[in-house]
């Protein structure tokens, strides 16, 4: 595949999977922050463009190992992937990091005191990751289901109370942003989740998941940002 560098980051993603992990393994967020061409993050964090460009071909030189191709799917059936996968993974996962969190800071919060930071931090994100999915699941995901139906059924839809699709989909957008910058500090906090030396075996599995637990909130995160609000975008300028 040949990669347009004046592209968003987000757009490459979108169009291949593969790519995000060349850009998570250099610092560039491609869900939250995906709106910036391949330009504009070489130039800010000071990379070499031409080598991302080529190791972006590189791996998705495949066309047979592509995956998902999330882009060809209706709405409402990446919207049921997305509660179903990403949303339920979310409040599986909640309570486990933080019990474990909190065995940590009682633990080992003298000796590691960032410790009680990347706590306060994580419980932040759960209580507004839990508001936010359901502001999703209430009002934003089943308008663009309703939209999608009458699309096929060629009906009319109702205005919603809140205007356009667009303006739901902003605030989703910004709380996106919220919880990356949040996860930034955690980064930072854990030395990218790196166990001090002295680290017990809890404390090891409480890194790994949380890093797992960034994982899947990018990807996400990319799924809605990316694929999901700029179509809902589209479809409903059939209607209005």
């Amino acid at each position: 595949m040949v990669i347009d560098s004046n592209k968003t980051v987000g757009n490459i993603v979108a169009d291949d999977y593969r790519t995000a992990g060349v850009f998570s393994q250099l610092g560039i967020d491609f869900c939250c922050k995906g709106n910036r061409t391949i330009d504009e993050v070489c130039a800010k964090k000071g990379i070499d463009k031409y080598a991302l460009l080529d190791e972006l071909e590189r791996v998705t030189a495949n066309n047979n190992s592509q995956g998902i191709d999330f882009k060809s799917w209706e709405l409402d059936l990446l919207i049921d992937y997305i509660e179903k996968k990403h949303h339920r993974y979310v409040e599986e996962k909640i309570p486990q990091l933080l019990s474990f969190l909190l065995k940590l800071e009682q633990v080992h919060g003298a000796q590691h005191p960032e410790l009680f930071e990347i706590k306060k931090l994580f419980k932040r994100s759960a209580d507004e990751l839990t508001q936010h999915m359901k502001k999703e699941e209430l009002i934003l995901f089943p308008f663009i289901k309703k939209m999608v139906e009458a699309n096929r059924n060629n009906t009319p839809i109702n205005n919603p109370g809140f205007g356009s699709v667009a303006n739901p989909i902003a605030m989703m957008m910004e709380e996106h942003e919220n919880e990356g910058e949040r996860f930034e500090k955690i980064v930072e906090l854990s030395n990218n989740y790196t166990p001090p030396a002295d680290a017990c075996n809890t404390y090891k599995v409480t890194y790994q998941m949380l890093q797992e637990f960034e994982a899947d909130l990018h990807a996400h995160i990319h799924l809605e940002n990316n694929i999901l609000f700029p179509s809902a975008i589209v479809l409903q300028d059939k209607f209005y």
